[in-house]
């Protein structure tokens, strides 16, 4: 039986992934969860679960939970989720934390040896150099749960000499796939929020209609997989039905395709190197994976993205070319800059223009340490928000 703990257990990845350990009970026990605000779907996952350790974004919420559940131990914070990820006797760490917050609970839970089924982009964007550095040197597990990385991994399983040629990395194209960099100046937030295929969170949906979510993806992919950003090639596929792919020296290109439904990659992570039954009549909340039918589907179509209309993916791309602290500031000064769109404080077409802001300013530096992440990270911020202001 595997020890898991869940960071972020209330988000989608997060229920998710407890869908899937709801399905295997003799695989999985669940050693800690962490929540943030939704407090009544945590009150049932902890009755249904019954980790030993138990933790909230506020003082007052662990407070009242713990009067709940006497058996149970409860922290709250950034210390309090330091401490699920690295003493809860957890032996893989699921990361699904949104933004920064996930960059330290990873880097102390692989220096404290624990594998690691992440789905938080932000730990290896912004701390890749870090991170893989410690995975490295203590040998942990370090499992991708985003489908295209999840595919990519299983394409490279069981090869002792990759030889990869070039990865192609799918994206959907999100809500304005085809628009020119003219048409993409006259978006709306309403436009924006509604993707075509995925019900998403609202700063996710953003990102996917900017296609900085697949320029994060490809940063990812660079520390992970250890290959140049030249060596990526991003492939719009709208059936979202081939996950990603791997070219090899010899010509072959190995893929991974399924239906797209994310509890296959969090299976996957939780499990290996093994396989989990997700077909069959099963006790998930979302019931059972459907199994690909292909001819159903007929047809399947690829683009190439246009980086004129989708300036934040050609910006990813400088990013990890121009390397050190670069991505940081890609990352940090999108996020703020996308907040800003949401609140409609600026237009759609503004967010890559002061991202691009933001890396000009920027003067790179070594991240050695993880406070060197956050102080890269303010300044980034400071710069999209002056000129917002």
């Amino acid at each position: 039986m595997k020890h898991i703990a869940v960071l972020g257990s209330t988000g989608s990845i997060g229920r998710q992934s407890l869908d899937v350990v709801r399905a295997h009970r003799s695989s999985f026990s669940v050693s800690s969860l962490t929540c943030s605000k939704n407090i009544g779907v945590f009150r049932e996952q902890l009755k249904e679960f019954k980790p030993a350790l138990a933790v909230c974004a506020e003082k007052e919420d662990a407070e009242r939970l713990a009067a709940e559940f006497p058996g149970i131990r409860f922290l709250y914070g950034p210390e309090g989720i330091l401490e699920a990820a690295v003493s809860s006797g957890a032996e893989l760490v699921v990361n699904s934390l949104l933004g920064m917050m996930g960059i330290r609970p990873t880097y102390e839970a692989v220096l404290a040896g624990k594998d690691i089924a992440f789905a938080n982009k932000e730990t290896l964007v912004a701390g890749g150099s870090l991170i893989m550095d410690a995975v490295k040197k203590t040998g942990v597990n370090f499992l991708p749960v985003d489908s295209e990385h999840s595919a990519i991994f299983q394409c490279l399983q069981g090869r002792a000499d990759n030889r990869i040629r070039r990865i192609l990395l799918t994206a959907s194209g999100g809500p304005f796939r085809g628009f020119t960099a003219e048409q993409m100046r006259g978006v709306t937030k309403e436009q924006a929020l509604k993707h075509p295929r995925w019900t998403m969170g609202a700063k996710i949906t953003v990102d996917s209609a900017t296609m900085m979510n697949k320029g994060l993806e490809i940063i990812e992919a660079c520390w992970l997989f250890d290959v140049p950003a030249s060596r990526i090639d991003v492939h719009v596929h709208p059936e979202s039905i081939l996950h990603s792919a791997v070219e090899f020296m010899d010509g072959s290109v190995l893929g991974q395709m399924g239906n797209p439904d994310m509890r296959v990659p969090i299976a996957y992570a939780l499990s290996w190197p093994e396989r989990l039954e997700l077909t069959e009549d099963s006790v998930m909340e979302g019931g059972s994976v459907q199994p690909l039918d292909l001819f159903s589907i007929g047809s399947l179509h690829f683009e190439k993205p246009d980086l004129n209309a989708f300036k934040c993916l050609a910006l990813a791309y400088r990013a990890i070319e121009e390397g050190k602290s670069y991505p940081i500031v890609l990352n940090a000064a999108n996020e703020e800059a996308v907040a800003a769109f949401l609140a409609d404080r600026i237009r759609f077409y503004e967010i890559a223009e002061l991202v691009e802001k933001a890396m000009d300013a920027h003067r790179p530096a070594e991240i050695r340490r993880v406070e060197d992440i956050f102080e890269v990270e303010r300044e980034a911020r400071e710069i999209v928000s002056g000129a917002i202001r």
